[in-house]
């Protein structure tokens, strides 16, 4: 499948407290938060903690680190577009020695959070890109990916924090178990074109 630039590893590890957007609020009570902070300061405060609190119970995902090496190596442009703080994902980066993004689009950058196709619109400007390029989502999330269909771009879904039914509902383009089903074959920097291989493709 060609694209002109991928967009990946929304998620490359997995921990048992980030799941939701904004999981390290719970660790914050109302009456202990300081007056005059706003939420995203309250927010990225706390989940700054994560990472380094249960850092190890991070699972890493099959294929990801293997995917993401490729990627750097080949220079392809790619970000993250996370519904997560910028605290919390350059935490669990730095946690699991994995590469950071030249481009980062978090929850602190976008209005309205997932399935609002906002935050893979920036995505996409961040990287330099026309509105009309193609792009690559990887998603765990039925939010996510409804975020990136909405956005027009191609997505698939690994299931690795959903079932396949929930997957299936959200309507990507392709499903697969874990990242091993996804390999960057070849990336041509004269067109910008990215070549991705897709193998063992669940039924969509």
């Amino acid at each position: 499948m060609a694209a002109d630039r991928l967009t990946c590893c929304k998620r490359t590890i997995r921990a048992k407290l980030t799941g939701s957007v904004s999981p390290a609020v719970r660790l914050l009570q109302p009456s202990k938060q300081k007056p005059g902070l706003t939420k995203w300061v309250v927010v990225s405060r706390a989940e700054s903690i994560i990472p380094n609190k249960w850092g190890d119970d991070a699972i890493e995902l099959p294929g990801s680190r293997m995917l993401l090496d490729e990627v750097v190596r080949a220079k392809v442009p790619w970000a993250i577009v996370t519904s997560g703080t910028r605290p919390l994902v350059n935490g669990w980066l730095d946690i699991m020695n994995l590469a950071h993004p030249k481009h980062l689009v978090t929850a602190e950058d976008v209005e309205k959070g997932k399935p609002d196709p906002a935050c893979y619109l920036l995505g996409q400007k961040r990287l330099g890109l026309p509105r009309e390029a193609s792009m690559l989502v990887l998603e765990d999330a039925p939010a996510g990916i409804r975020a990136g269909k909405a956005a027009g771009f191609k997505v698939v879904a690994v299931a690795t924090s959903h079932t396949i039914e929930q997957l299936r509902a959200a309507e990507p383009d392709w499903i697969v178990r874990d990242l091993r089903s996804v390999t960057l074959e070849k990336f041509d920097k004269g067109s910008g074109e990215v070549k991705v291989v897709i193998s063992h493709a669940l039924e969509p």
